[in-house]
C-alpha cells in the first residue's frame, strides 16, 4: 500500500474494510490550526434564486422590466464568515516512520510545494482569500532529533502590532524569529 499510495505513505492509514488489513503510521502529521487572536464570527446575507423543489415554483410575476421572476422565489439564507483571522499550526515529521513507511525526499519536496499551494487550488466563497503566510521547517542533524519541538515553536514568536486593535490583514501582524537555535537544528524559511 504504501509502494503504490503516496497519502498512505506520508500521512498513515487505518485499513480496515470486512478484513482487518492492519494500520500505517506515516510520517507527517498536522494539528488543527488554532487562531492567534480572538476572531470575530459575522453573519451575512446570501440568496438563492435557483429552484430546488417543486413546491417553490410559483407563477411568474412581472417586475418593471416585464421579464417576470420566470416562476422562482427567492429564498434568503445566512452564511456565518471570518472577516479576518490568523492562524498558526504545527506539523511534524518522523524520519524513523518514513523509513518504515518508504517515503523519500522526493516525497517530502512534493508535500512541500501542495502545502505551499493548497490554498490556490481550494478557492470557495467562504474561503477565497486564504493563503499561507509563513512556513518555517526545523530540521534537525539526528533522526531521533536534537531538541524537542515544543522548544523549537517558542522560536517563532507572532504577536498583534501594538498599534493594531482589530487586525484585518497580515501586515497587523509581527514575526520575530530567534536565530539562537539549539546545536544541531537549522531553520528553513520557506515561507516567510
Amino acid at each position: 500500500m504504501c509502494a503504490n499510495f503516496y497519502d498512505i505513505r506520508m500521512f498513515g492509514a487505518v485499513m480496515n474494510t470486512d478484513v482487518n488489513c492492519g494500520q500505517v503510521r506515516g510520517p507527517v502529521q498536522l494539528t488543527f490550526s488554532r487562531s492567534i487572536n480572538q476572531i470575530t464570527p459575522l453573519d451575512v446575507s446570501i440568496t438563492r434564486v435557483a429552484v430546488t423543489r417543486a413546491d417553490d415554483m410559483e407563477v411568474a410575476v412581472s417586475d418593471e422590466t416585464g421579464k417576470g421572476s420566470g416562476g422562482k422565489r427567492t429564498v434568503m439564507g445566512s452564511k456565518a464568515i471570518v472577516p479576518y483571522g490568523l492562524y498558526r499550526g504545527y506539523g511534524f515529521f518522523n524520519a524513523n516512520l518514513a523509513k518504515q513507511t518508504g517515503t523519500d525526499s522526493e516525497d517530502l519536496s512534493l508535500f512541500w510545494t501542495a502545502f505551499q499551494n493548497m490554498f490556490d487550488h481550494d478557492r470557495s466563497a467562504a474561503r477565497g482569500m486564504m493563503a499561507l503566510q509563513g512556513l518555517y521547517v526545523f530540521s534537525h542533524d539526528s533522526a531521533l532529533g536534537n531538541a524537542p519541538a515544543h522548544r523549537l515553536f517558542e522560536h517563532i514568536c507572532v504577536s498583534l502590532r501594538p498599534d493594531e486593535k482589530s487586525p484585518r490583514d497580515f501586515s497587523a501582524y509581527e514575526v520575530s524569529i530567534s536565530e539562537s537555535l539549539p546545536p544541531g537544528v537549522t531553520l528553513t524559511r520557506v515561507i516567510g
